[in-house]
């Protein structure tokens, strides 16, 4: 195995196991409607509210748990979700409940918020009127706990549904410093998010007196990645998921560390134009990104593909550059130990090991609904996606998959806001995504066969950004 750079923590506490009595609490409950309403009044019981395993805590009656109410109140952190979502996504408001921000023990120091320095923090959100669901959610990228809020907090807690998310035990750009082992930090995300969404579990039963009828789990990017690998894990714990564009770890290829490399090493011959440019476009084509999406590629070279290879093939990898900590960035093809030239597929068995410690195999045991965006050009859906549902179907879970490619769709929404005329919001796809699932695990009615959705015939950019039919 290559040799563990400096500076690398030795490895954090272990986790802190759930007393029996919380346990008893954590019984997975059938996925049936529950009732809603208000049960004993506004944020009754809140000081006698505990998080399992927590090691911290603070509980607050809000008047407002969305982040038009968060935001002023100081609950949220806007810097934590900013450029996930179109600026004109409608902000739901009027949800008042119980919110708690904590952290589970932890010897990582990451994550800021509220001047604890203390990485596993958590926020759980109890709304007054309660459906009888709780959603859970890891968080996208390296962000903190707060990053789910515009995207996927506003919309179920307005729905009803209790609401907890993690910031997988470590965060920032330099997260491959947690842990012992190449691997290791990212094998903490997942084990963070079934701690919390245990704990989570018992504070529902707490508030509400009976545990959740329902439990969904979702998110987008790395927090998509988690969906899949905690229905395949983990399924005792979920009535289902919906995974919005999953980071695909697998240990053969393909994975970010197969697909970035030819991006750094062909996008700026491409870029300087003359007569490499077609060839260097064609490479990009053959390793993913998709034809069509070139007016996306300056934005994400400059932005997410250097970035990315480095801190992850550092997090996998940290022997390819020796000393260095996450190589040279923007290195020219050809520069000793340049992400740029990087070759999985020829590194040493240890590192296709470390992959294997984080890998998806597909097999899934509760339903999931998959989407991404065809001009995902982070994850191309080529190297994502679509070979996930291949291998869930390969494992013969085919039956608890729907896989929708939205036409048109692309990594951050935000983008949307700079291209109206070419891309298409992801987020009311992800809810229309959401009710399927809820209308599939109740039994109302089976999802739409798996399809690419087009834009309806006539759509606007303000249609796009509240409708998204499945069928």
């Amino acid at each position: 195995m290559p040799a563990t750079p400096p500076g690398r923590p030795t490895r954090r506490a272990l986790l802190h196991t759930l007393s029996l009595t919380a346990a008893c609490l954590l019984l997975t409950t059938p996925a049936a409607a529950a009732p809603t309403g208000t049960p004993d009044g506004h944020c009754a019981g809140r000081t006698q509210l505990r998080v399992p395993g927590a090691a911290r805590q603070q509980a607050d009656c809000l008047d407002d748990l969305t982040t038009a109410g968060t935001v002023a109140s100081g609950h949220t952190d806007p810097a934590d979700y900013a450029g996930l979502t179109p600026k004109d996504l409608p902000t739901p408001s009027g949800v008042p409940g119980i919110q708690i921000d904590g952290y589970f023990p932890d010897t990582s120091t990451t994550d800021t918020d509220h001047g604890w320095h203390h990485d596993s923090q958590f926020v759980i959100r109890l709304p007054d009127h309660w459906n009888g669901g709780l959603v859970v959610a890891g968080t996208p990228g390296t962000r903190e706990q707060y990053a789910n809020d515009k995207a996927i907090a506003d919309w179920v807690l307005a729905r009803g549904y209790a609401y907890a998310a993690t910031d997988k035990g470590n965060t920032g750009t330099a997260f491959y410093r947690d842990g012992r082992r190449p691997g290791d930090a990212i094998a903490e995300w997942n084990t963070r998010l079934t701690e919390l969404t245990r704990a989570a579990r018992a504070v529902v039963t707490q508030r509400y007196h009976r545990p959740p009828a329902r439990t969904l789990a979702t998110g987008l990017s790395n927090g998509g990645y988690l969906v899949r690998w905690q229905l395949e894990n983990h399924p005792e714990l979920y009535d289902g998921g919906v995974d919005w564009e999953g980071t695909l770890w697998r240990t053969d290829g393909p994975n970010l560390l197969t697909f970035l490399p030819p991006a750094l090493r062909d996008y700026p011959v491409y870029a300087a134009g003359g007569p490499g440019a077609a060839d260097a476009r064609d490479a990009l084509h053959r390793a993913g990104f998709p034809a069509g999406s070139e007016f996306l590629w300056p934005y994400h070279h400059q932005v997410y593909w250097d970035l990315t290879q480095r801190i992850y093939r550092e997090e996998l990898d940290p022997g390819y550059d020796g000393a260095t900590e996450a190589g040279t960035p923007f290195c020219t093809s050809g520069t000793p130990a340049c992400d740029a030239d990087y070759d999985y597929a020829a590194r040493p068995a240890a590192v296709h090991r470390a992959v294997d410690g984080i890998a998806l195999t597909g097999r899934i045991g509760k339903p999931l609904i998959t989407l991404q965006g065809t001009l995902d050009v982070l994850l191309p859906i080529s190297q994502d996606s679509d070979v996930y549902a291949r291998m869930v179907h390969a494992a013969g879970r085919g039956s608890l998959l729907r896989y929708y490619r939205i036409e048109n769709g692309t990594h951050t929404d935000s983008l949307v806001d700079a291209f109206p005329d070419k891309l298409r919001p992801m987020v009311p796809c992800h809810h229309a995504a959401f009710e399927a699932l809820e209308h599939w695990i109740t039994g109302t009615a089976l999802p739409p066969a798996d399809h690419t959705v087009h834009p309806p015939a006539g759509a606007t950019p303000a249609t796009l950004l509240t409708s998204c039919p499945l069928h």
